[in-house]
């Protein structure tokens, strides 16, 4: 399969290759980028705007009925009453870029009928296209990509993102990181959700978690990793979990050792999980068995 196999995903690829162009431009001269702040450590940048505009353009031009569904702009494009919703974060990571640490992504989703269809992530840096349709698996550049095949926790190297936002509970995020850091080969906090999503279809890591995630950073990373034979859901193993602002993605064999470990910490839990989240001492318990999520490819 090809990106051109679907005229729907080869919109999709354009769009993200037209906000590619415009952030790479951008990244050459990152001084000059005005940056203003929407809360306490949670930025956006005139190339998030420019970057998100040629998106919605190149869609609308080509589908002009659909909806759209943006991180800046909201539903105020488009025909939010439409089957097909375009979710769309045209810039995941942009602390990143305004730091000049090369990690961000173009991500773009096109949800029908409730189901996320197609999806794109797109890194402009290294010039790597991740895409997908539903039913027709996960490719990297052309290339069929898989989850990874490792089985165990200890071989596991598993990606999150930190709380940074005034409201994050940050002692449950250290509980949660002190249970992952102890059990596996390796922890990283790369800063680009989309993107971590993925790397877990890529195989390049085993896992990821996160809370506080919206819609627009989960949407187009979550096709990828089912359709590359991988888990997604809440953390207690729940695959409805788009708007819960909790993700947690693996292989098969991985994600239930994480909720396993995750579990307990899910605002799904239990109250006995949560009551034991809260006593010292007794975070090493295990959380809930995994859901079985009987859409997902095994």
């Amino acid at each position: 399969m090809t990106a051109s196999s679907h005229p729907m995903l080869n919109v999709a690829v354009r769009a993200a290759r037209a906000a590619g162009a415009i952030i790479n431009r951008a990244a050459l001269d990152i001084e000059s980028v005005r940056i203003k702040q929407k809360q306490v450590n949670d930025f956006v940048t005139e190339v998030d705007a420019a970057a998100e505009q040629a998106i919605i353009e190149t869609i609308l031009e080509a589908y002009p009925n659909h909806g759209i569904w943006a991180e800046e702009s909201g539903t105020s494009q488009g025909n939010k009453f439409s089957d097909h919703i375009w979710i769309i974060d045209p810039l995941d990571g942009t602390t990143n870029f305004i730091h000049g640490f090369p990690v961000y992504c173009v991500s773009i989703a096109l949800q029908i009928k409730g189901k996320v269809d197609h999806a794109v992530v797109f890194d402009p840096t290294r010039n790597d296209l991740f895409y997908a349709t539903r039913g027709r698996g996960a490719y990297l550049n052309d290339r069929r990509i898989r989850v990874s095949k490792r089985e165990t926790l200890a071989q596991s190297l598993i990606s999150t993102g930190f709380p940074f936002r005034p409201g994050d509970n940050f002692s449950a995020y250290m509980a949660m990181m002190s249970d992952i850091m102890t059990k596996t080969a390796g922890l990283r906090r790369p800063g680009a959700a989309a993107l971590d999503l993925a790397y877990v279809a890529a195989g390049y890591t085993e896992g990821f978690f996160e809370t506080g995630l919206m819609p627009w950073d989960m949407a187009a990373g979550s096709l990828l990793v089912t359709e590359a034979g991988g888990l997604i859901g809440n953390f207690t193993g729940e695959a409805n979990y788009l708007e819960q602002k909790e993700c947690m993605a693996a292989n098969p064999k991985i994600y239930a050792q994480m909720v396993g470990l995750l579990g307990k910490y899910s605002k799904f839990a239990s109250a006995g999980e949560k009551a034991a989240v809260r006593q010292a001492g007794t975070l090493k318990g295990a959380g809930s068995e995994p859901v079985a999520d009987e859409e997902a490819p095994l």
